[in-house]
C-alpha cells in the first residue's frame, strides 16, 4: 500500500521558496506604490518574465505536476507578496486556461505564445465572459457570435464587464452565445487576435482593491475573427449544438469549464492574502506593548490569532484536495472545487478584518499593509462565482436537486 503523506516533494519545496523569494524581494516592496498609482506594473511583469515566472513554460510545468499542487503553491506565495501585482502577473493564465481547456493543439501553439509576448516586450491576455446582465447567470449572456459562411468569419457583437486586462491585452478570449435559446449550452469561446478592429475598452474601472491589476469593460462592435479563432473548431461546435438541440446532456460549456479549472487556484490566491495579514498581525501582537506587556499575552488577541491560523490551514487543505482532484480527473461530486474557493475567500475576508482590528487605529492607516490586504480580500467572495453561487453549486451537488 502506498504511503500517505502531506509533505511537499523537493520540486514543490523549491518552487515555493523560489516564488516566495520573488514575492518578498520584488513584489512586496513595490506593492504600496502600484496600489496607489492604480496602474499595471509592467516593469514587474517584465522582471517576472526574465526569471521565468511569467510565461507558458511556467504554467505548463505547474500543470504537469501529477499532484496538482504546484500552481496553488505558487499562487499562494505570489499573492502573499501582493494580490494586485499577483493578478497582473497571473491574470493572463485565465485566458490561457480557456485556450488550453477548449482549444485544439494547433490553437494552443498559435495563440498561447501571443498571450505572454516575450521577455523584452511582455504582453497580457484577457478572458472576457461576465456581462452587465450576465454575471453569475452565464446562461443570460447577450454577446452574440454569428457565422459568415461566405468569408469563414465569426462576427461578434456585445459588451463584456469586469475583464481583467480588458483593452490592454493583446489576445482577448471572448465567450459568446451562438444559439441563445439553448442557454449556456449554446455558447462558445473565441480568440480575438491583437489589433482586431471593433474591440474597444473605453475606461479603466476604479476598484476597492487589486488596484495594480487592470480591469475594464470591453465592447465588441462587428468584430470579425477568422474561423480558426473558434476554440475547438466548428465541427466540434456543430456536434455539441446538435446534442444540445436533441436534449442530450452536455459535458460543459466554455465559461464554466474555465472556472472549474481555475477555482482552487483562485482559492490559493485568497490564502496568500490571508496568510500575509495573519503573519503581520502576529508579529505586531508580539511587539506591541500595552499595560507593560505584549498584547499577544491577552487571551482575546491570542485566541483571535489562533483562529486565524486554524482557518487558513483548513482552507489550504480544501484547496489542495480540489487541486489534486482536478488534476487527477476525480469528479467534484460534492462541489469540492467550489468548497475550496468559497472557504478560502471567506477566510481571507475574515482574517484580514481581524488583522485590521488587532492593529487598532494603526490598522486603519496606509502606514501598515493590512488595510490594503483588507481591501484586496473582498473580491475573493465575489469574482469567479460569488460565495452564494458557490453554495448553490455545493447544495446542488450534495442534494442532486435543482436548488434555486
Amino acid at each position: 500500500m502506498a504511503e500517505f503523506s502531506l509533505d511537499l516533494n523537493e520540486e514543490q519545496r523549491d518552487l515555493r521558496d523560489w516564488v516566495h523569494g520573488f514575492a518578498a524581494e520584488v513584489v512586496r516592496p513595490a506593492a504600496a506604490e502600484w496600489d496607489a498609482r492604480e496602474e499595471t506594473p509592467w516593469p514587474i511583469i517584465q522582471e517576472a518574465a526574465k526569471v521565468g515566472l511569467y510565461g507558458f513554460e511556467f504554467l505548463a510545468t505547474c500543470w504537469a505536476d501529477p499532484t496538482g499542487l504546484s500552481l496553488p503553491i505558487a499562487s499562494e506565495e505570489l499573492f502573499w507578496g501582493d494580490a494586485g501585482i499577483g493578478l497582473s502577473i497571473f491574470g493572463t493564465s485565465l485566458a490561457v486556461a480557456a485556450i488550453y481547456g477548449a482549444g485544439t493543439p494547433e490553437q494552443l501553439v498559435e495563440w498561447v505564445p501571443q498571450c505572454f509576448g516575450d521577455v523584452d516586450s511582455p504582453a497580457v491576455a484577457a478572458f472576457c465572459t461576465s456581462e452587465p446582465e450576465a454575471g453569475s447567470d452565464v446562461g443570460s449572456m447577450r454577446t452574440r457570435a454569428v457565422y459568415d459562411e461566405a468569408t469563414d468569419e465569426w462576427v461578434l457583437n456585445g459588451q463584456k464587464a469586469y475583464a481583467t486586462n480588458g483593452g490592454i491585452a493583446g489576445v482577448h478570449v471572448v465567450t459568446a452565445s451562438i444559439e441563445p435559446e439553448l442557454g449556456s449550452r449554446g455558447q462558445a469561446a473565441f480568440v480575438v487576435p491583437p489589433g482586431t478592429p471593433g474591440l474597444t475598452a473605453t475606461r479603466k474601472l476604479r476598484k476597492l482593491g487589486l488596484r495594480a491589476s487592470h480591469t475594464a469593460d470591453v465592447f465588441l462592435d462587428d468584430v470579425r475573427v477568422p474561423g480558426r479563432c473558434l476554440l475547438g473548431g466548428k465541427d466540434a461546435l456543430d456536434e455539441r449544438l446538435a446534442r444540445a438541440r436533441s436534449g442530450q446532456r452536455a459535458s460543459g460549456q466554455a465559461a464554466m469549464r474555465t472556472f472549474e479549472l481555475s477555482r482552487p487556484t483562485v482559492g490559493a490566491q485568497a490564502l496568500g492574502v490571508a496568510r500575509a495579514a495573519y503573519e503581520y498581525a502576529l508579529d505586531y501582537a508580539k511587539e506591541r506593548v500595552q499595560f507593560g506587556r505584549p498584547i499577544i499575552s491577552n487571551q482575546a488577541v491570542a485566541f483571535a490569532l489562533a483562529d486565524m491560523k486554524m482557518e487558513i490551514d483548513a482552507a489550504r487543505l480544501l484547496v489542495w484536495r480540489a487541486s489534486w482532484m482536478g488534476r487527477n480527473n476525480r469528479p467534484f461530486t460534492a462541489g469540492e472545487g467550489s468548497m475550496s474557493k468559497l472557504k478560502a475567500g471567506e477566510v481571507a475576508v475574515s482574517v484580514t478584518d481581524k488583522a485590521v482590528q488587532l492593529l487598532g487605529g494603526a490598522g486603519f492607516l496606509r502606514d501598515h499593509p493590512v488595510e490594503r490586504w483588507y481591501r484586496d480580500a473582498k473580491i475573493y467572495t465575489i469574482f469567479e462565482g460569488t460565495s452564494e453561487i458557490q453554495r448553490l453549486v455545493i447544495s446542488r451537488a450534495i442534494s442532486g436537486m435543482q436548488i434555486r
